[in-house]
């Protein structure tokens, strides 16, 4: 199968450090590659891929110097995907609205995967949209504008390598937060559960500009060093010496989390996860098997109580079973296959959609940043 894949422009894929997105189109590509098919990835130009690689830009758009918008780049860079699109069979959509919005200029099918949810500004390039969709979790299909669900492919579970992640039963005593530092990643409330057990906590993460003031009043204060230690942003090996001997991740998540590959890595290396019982994590951990899921600090401090009682092994057989890239690629392609088949659907004008809130009843706005993860 020819197959088309375009990552945002944001990160390089892989992403050296935090980027969700582009890791998983990343495993994505290679594994096609691997299993013969001819993948094309259109990416940031400083991109490491075993597909054919092609880029408007030399390096990713986050790391590039005096860009101070980077909306021009990716209409350009979905302009590109599209014009080129005849050559393939389908079309796999990692970068969202620019591309969707392109989508009619083509006879190429197209499946866009859904990493971030849906917000009102972005309302309109879904009312217009011809294509396919796909969500990461059944949870975030409750996120999505009811008039969407005619055109949705399935739920595909996003993956890690599992084999590249390191494996102990043999924990230490810190626990870990290792996630964008932000208000919707809980970060604070991290904090205060591992204050109120008494035990060190360990932050890795980027701070986005936007989030600066957040880092700047409500967790810079507190990290001091010994109890409460930041150490920025982690790559990936640092990542995995991290998870690999904390006792446990804390995943306070304060909003409809589509995913959360942090969860996953932790379990990969055999570390429980207690997150609060938003978004995909219902579907990611097993409560009480490879973590809790708690509902506040309350909660999350007292299944900390109790964390002694998860078996590494059982986490790490979790993520084998359900997370790893050939459980992906497997489900991405019986998609493409059925998508491919299928006959055109073409755009249709329809009314102002429904979103939902957290607790599935229709709401004025989505409760999710807006594009991020």
């Amino acid at each position: 199968m020819k197959i088309l894949q375009v990552a945002p422009l944001w990160e390089r894929v892989p992403p050296p450090g935090y980027g969700g997105t582009e890791a998983v189109a990343s495993l994505l590509t290679d594994e096609l590659v691997r299993q013969g098919h001819e993948v094309t990835l259109f990416a940031s130009g400083d991109s490491l891929t075993l597909a054919g690689l092609r880029s408007v830009y030399p390096r990713s758009l986050r790391t590039a110097d005096g860009i101070k918008d980077g909306t021009p780049y990716d209409w350009v860079h979905a302009a590109e995907a599209i014009a080129a699109a005849s050559e393939f069979d389908i079309i796999h959509n990692h970068a969202g609205e620019p591309v969707m919005a392109l989508a009619g200029f083509t006879g190429t099918p197209m499946l866009t995967t859904l990493h971030c949810l849906v917000t009102p500004d972005t309302q309109i390039v879904w009312e217009h949209y011809g294509g396919y969709y796909n969500t990461v979790s059944r949870a975030q299909l409750k996120t999505v504008p009811s008039l969407k669900r005619p055109r949705y492919a399935g739920a595909v579970y996003n993956a890690i390598d599992v084999a590249s992640f390191p494996f102990s039963d043999m924990k230490d005593d810190y626990l870990l937060c290792l996630n964008r530092v932000a208000p919707e990643k809980g970060t604070h409330l991290a904090i205060e559960a591992a204050r109120r057990v008494g035990r060190k906590l360990i932050i890795a993460g980027k701070v986005d500009r936007v989030d600066r003031e957040y880092y700047e009043a409500m967790v810079e204060p507190l990290v001091d060093g010994r109890d409460v230690v930041f150490v920025g942003e982690a790559d990936h090996r640092a990542k995995r010496g991290l998870y690999d001997k904390a006792a446990c991740a804390l995943v306070p998540i304060c909003w409809e989390e589509p995913f959360g590959l942090v969860m996953a890595e932790a379990m990969a290396c055999g570390t429980p996860v207690i997150a609060f019982a938003r978004g995909a994590a219902p579907e990611l951990i097993v409560d009480g098997e490879t973590g809790f899921l708690a509902h506040d600090v309350e909660s999350m401090v007292e299944a900390l109580s109790r964390i002694d009682m998860i078996e590494p092994a059982r986490c790490r057989q979790h993520v084998e079973a359900n997370f790893d890239v050939p459980v992906m690629v497997e489900g991405y392609l019986r998609l493409y296959r059925e998508i491919v088949g299928a006959p055109a659907i073409l755009p249709e004008r329809a009314p102002v959609p429904t979103f939902y809130s957290k607790n599935g009843e229709a709401a004025d706005a989505a409760v999710a940043p807006k594009g991020r993860l």
